[in-house]
Parts: structure tokens; C-alpha cells; sequence
């Protein structure tokens, strides 16, 4: 029997979470990182584990399930970065330092309140990230995880690894439900971020994944449409395909074998 795709894991969490009624707002449910009763308690007991503890420099989505994470962050003095939607600027990331925000750490951590609030920075700005929270719909205790369908938690880890601000031991850390953990496999592709802690209202899970983490930016995989409407994108391949160019012209210079310059959309 052919596992499931991702499409059919995220309806199937959606309408079971909606039938055993522990979804919140925001609503529908589907089409979202869905947030669920316990929240709060799952928040608190990622806030106990020494990766959390340890970490000063956070990066953080944007759903309202991590809301009681990041505003623990704030309150704790650490640093959070959260995207801008859908990476729309080239200034694509928000930086959110409490001891900048004085007493609006409750705003800042809402998504309205980070847009106002928060620093636009590029990915090379981000300096190291010890921790990144990741929204998922559901994940599995091998790490594997299904986000809402967007890919841009993907992208995100992406460009901050070429920003080298996160690498291969950075850890990835969700808060969900405990319906949202699978016995399931999911499908994986290389450009899918896994997950090594699994936290939910009543346990965490160390998956000690053997997923690994993407390298960079998968051009080849990119729509053009994608490219265009990221100007963060868009800019970094136009320097890729720069940088490769100089090259080729170095290594004809020296008498070298030239490097193809890369065509549109790949790396």
C-alpha cells in the first residue's frame, strides 16, 4: 500500500483535529498551522528543555500556536526572528530584541505587532540563530514534518543556512498536539527542514532525526513565478549567477576549463 502524500496528511490532521474539538482560533482550521488547546502547556514545557534554556537568538514562525513561545522568548530576554509573510522584502526576516521594545513584548509577539514593531533585516543580518521554532500540521517521531503547504518554512531555513546564520546542528523545535504526531512515514525531499524535538502538552520526543537538514537553496526546484515574486530570492540568484560568471571569466583567463554559467532558476 502507497503511503499517503502530504496533501491527504494535512486534511486528514485538520478534520480530525476539528472532529475531537480542541482547535482555536484562528479559523478554518485548514489551510493553516492549526492552533490547538495546550498551547500554552507545550510552550512551557519546550521553555524547560536546555535547547531552549541555552538559546539566546531565536528564529520563530509567525502562527498563532507558537505565540505563548515567542512571547516566553521576549519575556526571557532572547532575541526572536520571525519572516516577513510569504518573504515579500529583501529585508525578509523581523527582528524583534525585548530589550528594545520596552513594554510591548505582549504586542510583539502577535504577528500584527511584529510587523510594527520588529527591525527589518536581511539574512546576512541575522547573526547566529541557536534555535528555530517551527509551526507544523504534523510530523512523526523520526522527525519528518508537514507544515501548511507553502514551503516558505523550508525557504526560510534555507536562506538563513546560506546566510550560514543556522547549519546542519542547528536544532528545530515544534509545539503540536498530541494528534498531530503520526505513526505514519512522510515524505521527505531534500528541501524539507526536519524536526529533532517534538513537543507536545504532555511529552517531548527526540527524534534524532536521520533527515538531513537542507544545505542551501535547491534553485533547480524554484518556479520562476516563485523567483519574481521574492525580491530575496530574486536578488541572490542574480548574484549566484554573477559570482559564477566572474569565475568562468577567471578560469578562462588562466587557461582553465570555464565554469558553465548557471542557467535561470538553478543553482
Amino acid at each position: 500500500m502507497s503511503r499517503p502524500d502530504k496533501q491527504t496528511l494535512r486534511k486528514r490532521i485538520w478534520k480530525l483535529l476539528e472532529r475531537r474539538h480542541v482547535t482555536r482560533f484562528p479559523f478554518p482550521v485548514a489551510g493553516r498551522i492549526p492552533n490547538f488547546q495546550g498551547a500554552e502547556q507545550a510552550a512551557a514545557r519546550a521553555a524547560a528543555l536546555p535547547e531552549w534554556q541555552r538559546a539566546r537568538r531565536l528564529k520563530c514562525n509567525p502562527d498563532a500556536p507558537q505565540r505563548a513561545l515567542r512571547l516566553r522568548a521576549l519575556r526571557e530576554g532572547k532575541i526572536v526572528f520571525m519572516a516577513v509573510p510569504r518573504l515579500a522584502d529583501e529585508r525578509c526576516f523581523l527582528r524583534l530584541d525585548p530589550a528594545r521594545l520596552g513594554r510591548r513584548l505582549t504586542q510583539a509577539a502577535t504577528i500584527k505587532g511584529a510587523a510594527r514593531l520588529g527591525e527589518p533585516v536581511t539574512p546576512e543580518e541575522l547573526g547566529s540563530i541557536d534555535l528555530i521554532v517551527a509551526g507544523s500540521v504534523a510530523v512523526n517521531a523520526r522527525g519528518a514534518r508537514v507544515g501548511k503547504g507553502g514551503g516558505y518554512s523550508d525557504l526560510e531555513f534555507a536562506l538563513a543556512r546560506e546566510a550560514r546564520a543556522v547549519n546542519a546542528r542547528t536544532t528545530v523545535l515544534t509545539t503540536v498536539h498530541a494528534l498531530q504526531v503520526l505513526n505514519d512515514d512522510i515524505p521527505m525531499t531534500p528541501h524539507d527542514v526536519p524536526v529533532d524535538l517534538v513537543v507536545t502538552p504532555e511529552r517531548v520526543i527526540r527524534t534524532r532525526t536521520a533527515f538531513a537538514k537542507p544545505k542551501g537553496i535547491r534553485w533547480k526546484e524554484l518556479p520562476v513565478d516563485r523567483l519574481e515574486a521574492m525580491p530575496v530570492l530574486r536578488n541572490r540568484q542574480r548574484r549566484v549567477s554573477r559570482h559564477r560568471q566572474a569565475s568562468a571569466r577567471s578560469a578562462n583567463h588562466r587557461g582553465e576549463a570555464p565554469v558553465r554559467p548557471a542557467p535561470r532558476g538553478a543553482h
